[in-house]
């Protein structure tokens, strides 16, 4: 799938939450949405992107933005993720890769020449009207939280 771009309507979601609850993007339509894709839960990488996100919330709240992470993981993996950083925002599960694919995050990786499929950490953000405000294929953790807050804050 092509990458998405700024502007373009964000693909529609619909996957299990770490509670085993079902999300849907539509449950969040007129508020802005951040959207993070990382490639395994309680990973260096991803805990630090998520705890990012988390110690961020504050600010993200006064700006009425929703967090959801994505990962491949299934919820039990998901649920424990976030009980040992308490994240306070949901973690939703993609283990056929249908949200993945989607936004363009299922990739081809190399790791020591060799190459496998996965997930490119990337973060959206997604206006009050549904479309894409922010796009960050292969962001790094760090950079994760300063790039949403840039775009939501406008």
């Amino acid at each position: 799938m092509a990458e998405l771009t700024v502007g373009k309507k964000a693909p529609a979601l619909s996957l299990l939450d770490q509670d085993g609850n079902r999300v849907k993007s539509s449950d969040f339509a007129g508020q802005p949405v951040v959207v993070y894709f990382y490639p395994k839960a309680d990973t260096p990488g991803c805990t630090q992107q998520s705890c990012n996100l988390r110690d961020a919330l504050p600010q993200l709240g006064k700006l009425k933005a929703v967090v959801l992470g994505i990962s491949p993981d299934l919820p039990a993996k998901l649920k424990k993720f976030d009980d040992k950083y308490g994240f306070g925002f949901r973690l939703l599960s993609d283990p056929e890769h249908v949200a993945s694919e989607k936004y363009g995050v299922w990739q081809e990786k190399s790791m020591y020449g060799k190459k496998y499929m996965g997930i490119l950490r990337s973060a959206f953000v997604i206006d009050a009207a549904g479309k894409l405000s922010g796009v960050f294929y292969k962001i790094s953790p760090k950079d994760t939280v300063p790039e949403v807050m840039r775009v939501l804050q406008g």
